[in-house]
């Protein structure tokens, strides 16, 4: 809340103004149709000019604040989502591995979405909070004792709704904690549809007691929420009706007060019933923000506290082309359990890379093969020891330089529409022809640096990630059992012909693989068990 505040204050003060004088200049309008029609003996001309002058002002700062509202609710969206995007790059790769992927899917839709609708009604609610304010002006100047006595309503009145908007707070709260465990069941129901699709006892039981227990939780805090703020509403309009009731009919017995003020007080406090009814229709989506700006809140102040510092993001980074070293001295990584007890260690590693040199790291599942290439490529931090890179210690300040030298497939690789490394035209022509020789020219068309399509078989895919590391061109090449999913014709393409040419043009490869097949094309084999280096040819 406060970093909007911060940024778009310019915005949201005009935003304010206009919509003030929108809703000030409707109160003074009503409060001259108010007067000539209780007055009989007003002269009317008096006042034609002031309302003409009236209603050019509330048809100019409609205007104004209406679209001064939008532009205030699109920018910020806009800010909100580019900074935790930028957020999310700049966070320690652990660090987000330990936060909920659903958890941040919820905030960048759903929490994205509740401020958006929030935001796009801050005119309105800023409008009728005016011509609320404007009123209760009015009446103060028609008679302060009436008004007084109509505050002693109100304020009995504001007390119950309080009392039920919190607890209806409360319950959207408990909603939006329910979100992030059913976007994970819908992640669950996207990617296992398969599995799901094999077994009709198991399609029930995800539906009908995973799926459907955490849909009806969140449904059943929103109906509880929501229903409270509909009886706070309902209470709070029955207040206004009672103390119209009072004021005509309770009153007159009580004090001497001219018929003429009571008619006026009537037919202002009937014109308040629709603005405060808006406001209060407005409330429970404006809860509905700040539960999701606060939600923001937490998981960004979860994020790199370093993102400050990153902040250039015109900054351009050059690496090494002629590095001849890059050393792993005495790493340690350790996984630690939900009691924070060490579950798992890697290392100490000492490991030594050189440019055009062929490594392969081979060892069983578990052994810590892809987390030693998460720190070698600096996803992951040392928790002792140091890595060197021609003799430069690698620290917080150079980390993101000395990524910038590495071309890597995970195993768990994502394949961007977008060919990241295209700079030009002579870019296409390069890609076409590397295309060609992955076979892949007859399925995928390149345009501007665009692939025509990404939806292909996961061997397909594993081809043309290999498209975007080789136009990369950078100076280490790490490939995460990359041919896993090939069959033997381009798992033979893969390691005779792609492996040699970037061994022969000096770049450092190393690949995780289990075919021992080709083990005699590497210049080492590594082997990792359970964390240690046992074997090196």
């Amino acid at each position: 809340m406060l970093f909007l505040l911060r940024t778009f204050w310019a915005s949201i003060l005009l935003a304010t103004v206009a919509s003030f004088l929108s809703g000030m200049s409707s109160t003074a309008l009503v409060a001259i149709i108010s007067t000539t029609a209780t007055n009989t003996g007003a002269n009317i001309s008096s006042f034609v000019w002031s309302f003409v002058y009236l209603c050019l002002l509330l048809v100019v700062s409609n205007f104004a604040s209406q679209a001064l509202s939008v532009r205030l609710c699109e920018k910020a969206i806009l800010k909100l989502r580019m900074l935790l995007s930028q957020q999310i790059l700049f966070t320690p790769l652990k660090r987000l591995e330990e936060i909920s992927i659903p958890g941040l899917l919820a905030i960048l839709t759903d929490d994205i979405q509740s401020v958006s609708e929030a935001l796009s009604k801050f005119a309105f609610l800023c409008t009728n909070l005016a011509i609320i304010l404007s009123c209760f002006a009015y009446l103060i100047w028609l008679s302060p004792l009436v008004f007084l006595f109509m505050l002693v309503l109100f304020v009995v009145g504001m007390i119950v709704f309080w009392l039920l908007t919190n607890k209806g707070r409360r319950f959207l709260s408990l909603a939006r904690e329910e979100q992030d465990v059913l976007f994970k069941q819908f992640r669950a129901l996207t990617e296992g549809t398969k599995e799901l699709k094999m077994n009709y006892q198991n399609q029930k039981t995800f539906l009908f007691k995973d799926l459907q227990k955490v849909a009806s939780n969140s449904s059943n805090y929103k109906i509880a929420g929501h229903s409270l703020f509909s009886v706070a509403t309902s209470w709070a309009l029955m207040i206004i009706f009672a103390a119209i009731g009072c004021v005509i009919f309770v009153l007159p017995d009580l004090a001497r007060i001219d018929l003429s003020i009571i008619a006026k007080y009537a037919f202002i406090t009937i014109y308040l019933v629709a603005p405060l009814d808006a406001v209060m229709a407005i409330i429970p989506e404006f809860s509905k923000a700040i539960i999701a700006l606060k939600r923001m809140e937490t998981i960004s102040s979860s994020f790199s506290v370093s993102f400050n510092k990153k902040k250039n993001n015109h900054q351009i980074i050059t690496y090494k082309t002629n590095w001849s070293r890059l050393e792993l001295r005495k790493v340690t990584y350790s996984y630690y359990d939900d009691s924070c007890e060490n579950s798992f260690q890697l290392g100490p590693i000492d490991l030594t890379l050189r440019p055009g040199e062929l490594v392969f790291l081979i060892g069983g599942n578990g052994s810590g093969k892809s987390t030693l290439v998460k720190l070698i490529t600096g996803l992951y931090f040392p928790d002792e020891g140091e890595i060197y890179l021609d003799g430069l210690l690698i620290d917080e300040q150079n980390r993101q330089w000395y990524r910038e030298h590495f071309s890597v497939v995970f195993s768990d690789f994502y394949l961007f529409e977008r060919l990241m490394s295209w700079k030009d035209d002579s870019f296409d022509a390069q890609a076409k022809d590397y295309l060609s020789k992955l076979k892949l020219d007859h399925k995928v068309q390149i345009r501007d640096g665009w692939l025509s399509t990404t939806n292909l078989s996961q061997g397909q895919r594993k081809r043309l990630s290999l498209l975007n590391v080789y136009l990369e061109n950078r100076s280490i090449y790490i490939f995460d059992e990359w041919a896993a999913d090939q069959d033997p014709l381009f798992k033979e393409i893969f390691y005779v012909q792609f492996l040699s040419e970037l061994k022969n043009r000096g770049k450092a490869v190393l690949v995780i693989t289990h075919d021992d097949r080709y083990f005699d094309l590497a210049d080492r084999v590594i082997r990792l068990d359970y964390g240690q280096i046992s074997v090196r040819n």
